[in-house]
């Protein structure tokens, strides 16, 4: 496992601030991103490069921003300070704060600034594609706010897992449209499935910080279900995300080739089983949240790779 940060540790600021980002989770967005362009050049859209770049970057700083916002908040909390059954580096937040290299309110003015640096890039993708896009970026960044702070600060009414799985379809949607111009069908096809593996993502993290979420108050789905009853919904929403793959690939909306993403449903089954034995063992759970990560990432790249080259019989 990774070490937890230190203050005085030998990195320059802009290390110590990027690293606050989190920045290995932010591959399930660029995958994310890489889905929906694909599902635009699948639909025959020409390529439009530059677009895609600053889309790219436009969901990567909005995914990092609203990684800094939820430690703020998680810290205000109490949570991430409460919680010592967390497997550092993917539960418990980044420790930034608690273990005292940044302020509370450094933390919240990094994550507000990445927020507001997505305005002009996304303004600028508003010019090349259409003015919907607009209702795709303020729908994300209300999402990647009101995930964690209050007044609705949605993980705490149990309701974080339907957040990141809509926030995750945006991507995939945003990404697309940018490209196309125009809303379709396609990457809503592609991009289901993948969101519902990021919201497991999510799902099984919530594990190790169940007890320190209940203690703050902090009621996720896993603290109102119970860890006993809440390791069954991992096993759901993985079969609904394979089931709605194949049902798209089995009615042609989706190219044959992309029924290789299936192929991580051993992933996600092999951590499904984890999680059923370990449930209530938070340190037994890095193998199966590392599985899950696995399986998303994955899933997103297949799907990318075979929309942009597999054709619709």
């Amino acid at each position: 496992m990774a070490s937890e940060p230190r203050p005085g540790a030998p990195a320059s600021v802009a290390a110590t601030y990027f690293a606050a980002t989190r920045p290995a989770f932010l591959s399930v967005t660029l995958a994310g991103s890489l889905i929906g362009l694909a599902a635009a050049h699948a639909d025959g859209v020409a390529f439009e490069g530059m677009r895609a770049v600053v889309t790219i970057l436009f969901a990567l700083l909005a995914h990092a921003g609203a990684n800094v916002i939820n430690d703020y908040h998680d810290a205000v909390s109490g949570t991430d300070a409460a919680n010592v059954d967390r497997i550092f580096p993917f539960t418990g937040g980044s420790r930034f704060i608690q273990n005292g290299v940044l302020t509370v309110r450094a933390t919240a003015m990094f994550g507000y600034a990445l927020l507001g640096l997505v305005v002009p890039a996304g303004l600028w993708l508003v010019t090349q594609s259409g003015a919907e896009l607009i209702g795709i970026g303020l729908a994300g960044l209300g999402l990647a706010w009101a995930y964690s702070a209050p007044p609705l600060k949605l993980a705490s009414r149990g309701i974080g897992e339907a957040a990141v799985a809509a926030g995750w379809l945006l991507v995939v949607v945003g990404a697309d449209y940018v490209q196309r111009g125009a809303f379709a069908w396609t990457p809503l096809a592609a991009g289901l499935s993948f969101a519902l593996l990021v919201a497991n993502l999510l799902y099984i993290n919530q594990f190790p910080d169940h007890a320190a979420d209940a203690a703050a108050g902090k009621c996720t789905l896993v603290v109102r279900l119970g860890a006993d009853t809440a390791k069954w919904g991992y096993f759901g929403i993985a079969l609904v995300a394979y089931g709605w793959l194949m049902l798209q690939v089995g009615r042609n909306n989706l190219p044959q080739a992309c029924a290789a993403a299936a192929l991580t449903l051993v992933l996600s089954l092999h951590a499904a089983r984890m999680l059923r034995e370990h449930a209530s063992e938070p340190r037994a759970l890095a193998p199966a949240i590392k599985l899950t990560i696995a399986a998303a990432n994955l899933h997103g790249l297949v799907l990318a790779a075979t929309l942009a080259f597999g054709t619709r019989s």
